[in-house]
């Protein structure tokens, strides 16, 4: 495919972050070395251009121990080094903007500062925080900003609020299923409708949500009634897409399928996907996909959300 790609699913670990996670009662979770120059080399070898930084799982609040002062102080903080790596190399970096929930009034006074003062190019949500899920009602007023700001949220899965399968890592099979779970309950909450211009991008070709579409709106009004309107082929299709992890003959044919052809970008999940796995994934993507698709998934779909990327490749002419 060649450089040009604009990745939609990639990680920043900002100095000190994992010190702090360690620091957190019960986290047991990866420790990465990460630097700007190798994410730059990471980006390189997967033929991107630009990588729209996110704070993966968990965030910045840890299993309901860390403090609502905390969990503020260390978005502010993720956000502002984001933003300076903007500054530096903003046709290398964006970035999602991180928020403090479960505090719905300090995440909205975090999404604002980093939207209208930061210029990040959205927000990232995990798909739950403490058992709540993204659609929530209590979450309403940080939708009503997204959506005033006519922001990109990115639904990023997390561990699911009941034990995994003993012996069994979340990512493989919970991570999917909690994607899934936060687009249905975007649906069942009628977001889609009610927060028109949101455009809302989900991790990992949307779980298992391509798969089960016309189970969920075909059984809607069957066991449950009261969704039925909610929860229709329109309203599911309306998600963004992105493919890290799911460049295989068995994931793309049921993604593609599905989703709308110009909501459908390129995602490697580098670094919490090593650089081999993005590259096999990212090749599996490349052979199935034809020309005209391949370089709409690339980076023309992703410059839909992100028109300042358009902007810039088109001054370089």
């Amino acid at each position: 495919m060649g450089h040009g790609r604009i990745d939609t699913h990639c990680h920043v670990i900002p100095p000190g972050y994992c010190d702090w996670l360690e620091a957190q009662p019960g986290y047991r979770g990866p420790r990465f070395d990460w630097s700007p120059e190798s994410a730059l080399g990471a980006f390189d070898s997967l033929g991107v251009e630009t990588g729209i930084l996110s704070l993966s799982t968990p965030g910045v609040w840890v299993d309901g121990h860390t403090s609502a002062s905390e969990a503020t102080a260390w978005a502010r903080r993720v956000n502002e080094y984001c933003a300076e790596l903007v500054r530096a190399q903003p046709d290398r970096f964006g970035f999602f903007a991180t928020v403090p929930l479960p505090d719905v009034d300090a995440a909205v006074t975090e999404a604002r500062y980093a939207l209208e003062t930061l210029h990040a190019d959205g927000v990232v949500l995990m798909s739950n925080i403490d058992g709540v899920y993204p659609g929530a009602p209590d979450w309403d007023p940080l939708m009503d900003v997204l959506d005033a700001e006519a922001a990109t949220l990115f639904v990023h899965p997390t561990g699911p609020p009941s034990a995994p399968l003993p012996g069994v890592a979340a990512a493989l099979v919970d991570f999917p299923a909690e994607t899934t779970r936060a687009a249905v309950n975007l649906c069942a909450h009628g977001c889609p409708q009610r927060y028109p211009n949101i455009a809302v991008l989900l991790s990992h070709a949307g779980g298992f949500l391509p798969y089960v579409a016309s189970r969920i709106s075909t059984l809607a009004p069957v066991v449950a009634t009261a969704l039925a309107e909610s929860l229709t082929q329109e309203a599911l299709r309306s998600f963004w897409f992105d493919t890290a992890l799911s460049g295989s003959p068995y994931a793309l044919p049921s993604l593609l399928a599905f989703a709308d052809p110009d909501h459908v970008t390129f995602g490697s999940d580098w670094p919490h996907a090593p650089l081999e796995t993005a590259r096999q994934f990212t090749d599996g993507l490349d052979l199935a996909l034809p020309g005209a698709r391949a370089a709409a998934v690339a980076r023309d779909n992703a410059e839909i959300l992100f028109p300042r990327l358009a902007a810039r490749k088109a001054s370089a002419r």
